[in-house]
């Protein structure tokens, strides 16, 4: 399997008709896409009850950061060719169905074909601050499980990008996760 892991937003919908956002890397594996969802999860239970998912390609960093920090309600349309839902701010996204899931006690691996695929919009290319508000994003989905130290460090790292690169859009994204970050930490000094 490819190890190389791309970050994208996937919208699933549960069989009620709710919809779901989640930040997840994904792999590309030929013609199939590879989610590994941790357990629990929200994602893996509706891919498992409806069979579908939708992979958005976003350069907006506020979605990961919002969908980390509670932030979940992004404008959503209808998917092309599955029952489901696309994000509106997608630059690109791709309808995926079940394949074959391959339970783990941690890790379930979802082995997902392509259904469809649209484009939105043009990249306009990488921007550091968007990098680190992904990255940001991903340490606050991880601060149960990290120590202090590590989280402290890599924030101030992380902090140099959005201080010479960021615009309006990752300036707001960062400022949520630092939130997050000092919610947490007021949390486990109390």
């Amino acid at each position: 399997m490819n190890d190389q892991i791309f970050e994208t937003v996937v919208s699933t919908v549960s069989p009620a008709g709710k919809p779901h956002l989640a930040p997840l890397g994904v792999r590309y594996r030929g013609d199939e896409v590879v989610l590994m969802p941790f357990k629990p999860s929200t994602t893996l239970d509706n891919i498992l009850a409806t069979g579908h998912a939708v992979l958005n390609v976003v350069v907006d960093t506020r979605v990961f950061a919002g969908c980390v920090t509670g932030r979940r309600d992004w404008p959503l349309r209808p998917a092309g060719r599955i029952p489901g839902l696309r994000l509106e701010a997608a630059l690109s996204h791709l309808e995926l169905c079940l394949l074959a899931p391959q339970d783990d006690p941690q890790r379930p691996v979802l082995r997902m074909a392509r259904v469809h695929a649209e484009r939105h919009g043009e990249f306009a290319g990488f921007n550091r601050a968007q990098a680190a508000v992904v990255e940001g994003a991903v340490l606050v989905s991880r601060l149960h499980l990290l120590p202090r130290e590590k989280i402290e460090s890599e924030m101030r790292y992380l902090q140099i990008a959005i201080d010479k690169t960021a615009g309006p859009a990752e300036h707001e994204a960062w400022q949520w996760l630092c939130e997050a970050v000092a919610r947490h930490q007021a949390r486990e000094a109390a």
